[in-house]
């Protein structure tokens, strides 16, 4: 748990809450998409990724201490996003298609995700959870 920002209260509930945000990417990015009542705009998809990966970010900047941790977050979940493109095109053609574009949406994403450790706002969650004991 060295890496994980010793001030949080809940260190491993953080870090399953951002495993199982993880995992629900995933899922959702390999399962056939659910119908909708009516078309989305053009590229509306472009958002969604950004704002999941741009949250998987923000989150590993709350939880996660050190830079280096960080670092390898920022591969990790880019290589999650073009990772899972090719997935989409390789394993699942029938229910998704892959976009290398959903790719860049995730990069900058994951990017304005971790940039806001230089902000205020890298503190949210020491400010939202309860003080210590």
């Amino acid at each position: 748990m060295a890496l994980v920002r010793p001030q949080l209260r809940w260190p491993r509930v953080w870090l399953a809450v951002w495993g199982v945000a993880i995992l629900a990417v995933i899922v959702l990015s390999l399962v056939p998409p659910p119908p909708m009542p009516m078309e989305p705009p053009k590229d509306f998809d472009k958002l969604l990724h950004f704002a999941a990966y741009f949250a998987l970010a923000f989150s590993a900047v709350q939880i996660f201490e050190r830079r280096a941790s960080l670092v390898w977050v920022t591969v990790g979940l880019i290589a999650l996003g073009f990772g899972l493109e090719w997935a989409q095109g390789a394993l699942a053609p029938n229910v998704r298609m892959a976009d290398g574009w959903d790719g860049l949406a995730d990069t900058l994403g994951v990017v304005a995700g971790m940039a806001l450790y230089l902000t205020p706002w890298r503190n949210l969650l020491l400010r939202l959870e309860p003080a210590s004991r």
